[in-house]
């Protein structure tokens, strides 16, 4: 049973190479991938059964459901008229208004003592409204734990970037522009302007957001000047992407840079076949997910799950759409927009996706911003350690004026609660 398991994992691994290969692709550059996963797999294949794992998956979904946090839905318009999907968590009456810490969120609660910092000049909490933009591949979703965390304390506007989520597929795209993270900044601005057309701005951003956040600044620099009270970039690059090496050998990585754009053209104009595909090597494709998505071994399989369910959920041509705009980002000039205000720098420090030197280098650019790298912490950090991430992001709350300095969020957004505490 399990040599037969072992070796089923490894023929899905070598098929998925022979299906490069008949492609016209360089089959061994994505073997390279596929069998990092696959050793996994065979692994866990020596002791689970296929219907086993299937089951298992389904009750993953059942006790775990992540992302299932909802706020009040609105819609904003792109300049190419695509519709972006957003919603709103509002305060509560009590809540983030200089009346003390909201309800279950007292000291008490988290075993943890008030937070003193300083107001940046403001006696008592002024009204912020937190954005957060989502990555790659990803949406909304993704900020579950730091949304349960902060509902009630702070305004919070959570979007789908455009042919993610539940916004529209990119009309643009759809008549064959190319999708740059330029757009992704005018698309912020557009969802600002709709569900924050004033006061004082958080913006949060993770790989893909952060860079849309940079792109914002580039094209609108008044925007930053006259109305973002802080920024946090989580996991992500202000450039050089195309150097990046996702933790394979030289000349695994170089072959797959040489191909992967036309891998993914390809793949995108077949999208009913790779979808099916998709599901057929589910297991395969999860190994993937968790090599890329975690650093450490003990995550919640919950979440890995969940994880597994947002990239899923991302139809290939959108992936192939995409990708391209990754390696002519470069964003680093726009970082100056940056430095009169307070700036959280937070990466994982097995993060293959976006390595921390990536953020290392924005550190470097704004050297008054607090960088905070992530003990075995992988490119979905705020997933993955959400406690850390939270409590980093409410510090910078406090550090702005935008809830109470008694107020604690440590005990919430974490893995060990119920994900809608």
């Amino acid at each position: 049973m399990s040599e037969s398991s072992a070796g089923d994992a490894m023929a899905t691994a070598a098929a998925v190479a022979v299906g490069w290969r008949r492609a016209g692709i360089a089959g061994a550059a994505i073997g390279v991938i596929a069998a990092g996963a696959a050793a996994g797999v065979a692994v866990e294949r020596m002791t689970v059964g296929r219907g086993m794992r299937r089951r298992a998956r389904l009750a993953l979904d059942a006790s775990g459901p992540y992302g299932s946090l909802r706020g009040m839905p609105g819609r904003a318009t792109a300049d190419d008229g695509t519709e972006l999907y957003y919603e709103t968590d509002e305060v509560e009456p009590d809540g983030g208004t200089g009346a003390g810490t909201r309800p279950g969120a007292g000291a008490g609660a988290a075993g943890t003592g008030p937070r003193r910092r300083r107001l940046f000049g403001r006696k008592a909490p002024g009204p912020v409204t937190v954005v957060f933009s989502h990555g790659y591949c990803l949406s909304q979703d993704s900020w579950h734990f730091q949304r349960a965390a902060l509902r009630g304390l702070v305004r919070t506007v959570h979007w789908d970037q455009r042919s993610h989520g539940r916004s529209e597929r990119g009309r643009a795209q759809a008549e064959g522009v190319t999708v740059g993270i330029d757009q992704l900044g005018r698309d912020l601005k557009a969802v600002i302007d709709a569900a924050a057309p004033e006061g004082r701005l958080l913006l949060v951003g993770h790989s893909m957001g952060g860079m849309t956040i940079m792109a914002l600044a580039d094209q609108y620099p008044q925007l930053i000047r006259d109305r973002v009270a802080a920024v946090a970039f989580v996991g992500t690059s202000s450039g050089k992407l195309g150097e990046v090496s996702f933790g394979l050998p030289v000349a695994g990585v170089n072959a797959v840079r040489r191909v992967l754009p036309g891998v993914l053209k390809a793949l995108g104009s077949q999208a009913e076949l790779v979808e099916r595909g998709r599901r057929a090597t589910a297991d395969l494709f999860a190994g993937l997910i968790k090599r890329y998505s975690f650093g450490s071994r003990d995550v919640d399989p919950a979440v890995e799950r969940f994880a597994e369910r947002l990239i899923e959920s991302t139809p290939i041509d959108v992936v192939a759409e995409f990708y391209p705009a990754f390696t002519e980002h470069d964003k680093s000039a726009a970082l100056p927009a940056f430095r009169d205000i307070p700036v959280l720098i937070l990466a994982g420090d097995k993060d293959l996706v976006t390595p921390s030197s990536h953020s290392e280098a924005i550190a470097d650019e704004l050297p008054d911003a607090e960088l905070v790298i992530v003990p075995d912490a992988g490119h979905l950090v705020m997933l993955e350690h959400p406690e850390t991430v939270t409590d980093r992001m409410a510090d910078l709350l406090v550090r702005i004026g935008a809830v109470p300095a008694a107020a604690n969020v440590g005990g919430h957004g974490s893995t060990a609660q119920q994900p809608g505490g």
